[in-house]
């Protein structure tokens, strides 16, 4: 007879330090109630998502999407397309831009690092257009604008489309705020060592613009460990932020778009950093090569196999909440043998008041060899005996 492995689930209760124990019940979270139009919240280690509000929707993205252009620009220095102290050419159309401008001309030959920096902290929109052109493959701030809308794509932004490198209004240039701070994440991650260009809170260029020297980034500076990343306005998008803070051995990275006021900016920004690092805080539900719970095995030298963490498992929890948390344990079984040590085998299904489930892999905790024929039968007869008082439910 041969028997077909079917899901199997295992419910448990956790306590935040590891270890089965009684649950209590939790306190959620207050939920955040934005004056933006959009807004996205994530808690970067823990890849939760703490606030979406319209996160999906595609809006005009105003000189945040200048981050684009920024990533393009470091992929192609990575890559050896492009160097920091290269001088590259401004154009009439570069210098026709007008908004938020470095006020380049046509005799200028500037050095990428200074048009990088030009467009973290001045926004620059002509530095944009000078560097797209550089990297286009036509030479066309449209052709650069094409790639970015295809790269955009490749990086898992399913909702930005580019008709421009600077954010300036035009017909079909948008993102959603969930794109940008997934764009926003890959900047920090891919290129940590021009991360800190970010947290600049000046810079001048040649002396040229005295009145454009300063950060538009209302948090620099206010000691609650905001460190980038870029602002955005424009009449049709209101005013946003593309915005991280690190505190301890956490960061948050958001993003809000469409108030009124650089005023409200300021403050929801700020609003939004002091909830996600008050309201909520990184626990540690399993430790690493502690027992969750047990998995059958089929044919195998021993009947169950435990299943442990690999690494210590960490979650963020409504900061409020009682030290225990239920969870389940799903796996597919009973496990065929061999099962070696180490082996991906389950998971342990979380579902955190107020927060999006979370999915953490289990591991086989040690070696199980296949069984000699005496073990098999009696495997085999144990499982019989277990379904056939169990009942058919025990194998939902």
């Amino acid at each position: 007879m041969t028997f077909l492995p079917s899901p199997l689930r295992s419910a448990l209760k956790l306590t935040c330090a590891a270890g089965l124990l009684v649950s209590l019940s939790a306190l959620s979270a207050v939920a955040f109630d934005t004056r933006a139009r959009a807004a996205y919240v994530l808690d970067q280690e823990t890849d939760t998502v703490l606030l979406a509000k319209n996160a999906d929707l595609a809006l005009p993205p105003a000189s945040m999407s200048k981050l684009m252009t920024l990533y393009v620009a470091f992929e192609a220095i990575r890559d050896g397309r492009l160097t920091l102290d290269e001088r590259l050419p401004v154009s009439e159309h570069a210098m026709s831009y007008k908004g938020s401008t470095m006020f380049l001309n046509t005799q200028d030959r500037v050095r990428v690092e200074d048009l990088l920096r030009g467009i973290i902290v001045l926004s620059g929109n002509d530095a944009c257009v000078v560097l797209a052109e550089a990297l286009s493959p036509d030479g066309t701030e449209a052709g650069f604008a094409r790639y970015m809308t295809k790269r955009a794509q490749e990086m898992g932004m399913e909702n930005s489309t580019f008709a421009n490198s600077n954010g300036w209004p035009a017909a079909g240039h948008r993102m959603s705020v969930e794109d940008l701070a997934i764009l926003a994440e890959k900047l920090i991650e891919d290129f940590p060592q021009y991360y800190p260009l970010f947290a600049e809170r000046e810079f001048e260029f040649d002396g040229r613009a005295p009145s454009n020297v300063r950060n538009r980034n209302p948090l620099l500076g206010l000691g609650i460990g905001a460190d980038g990343l870029k602002t955005g306005h424009t009449s049709e998008a209101g005013y946003g932020l593309v915005g991280s803070a690190a505190q301890g051995d956490r960061r948050v990275i958001f993003v809000i778009t469409g108030l009124d006021s650089t005023t409200a900016r300021a403050e929801e920004a700020e609003a939004l950093v002091n909830w996600s690092f008050r309201q909520f805080a990184k626990k540690t539900v399993a430790k690493a090569g502690v027992p969750v719970a047990e998995a059958e095995v089929w044919r195998g030298a021993e009947a169950t196999v435990g299943l442990v963490p690999a690494e210590d498992l960490n979650v963020l929890l409504p900061a409020l909440a009682g030290r225990e948390i239920t969870g389940e344990v799903v796996y597919t079984g009973p496990i065929d043998a061999p099962i070696e040590k180490g082996q991906k085998l389950a998971e342990l299904v979380l579902q955190p008041d107020e927060l999006p489930e979370v999915r953490l892999p289990l591991v086989a905790e040690k070696d199980i060899p296949t069984g000699g024929f005496p073990v098999r039968v009696k495997t085999a007869a144990q499982v019989l005996v277990k379904r056939f008082i169990s009942g058919p439910e025990a194998s939902q």
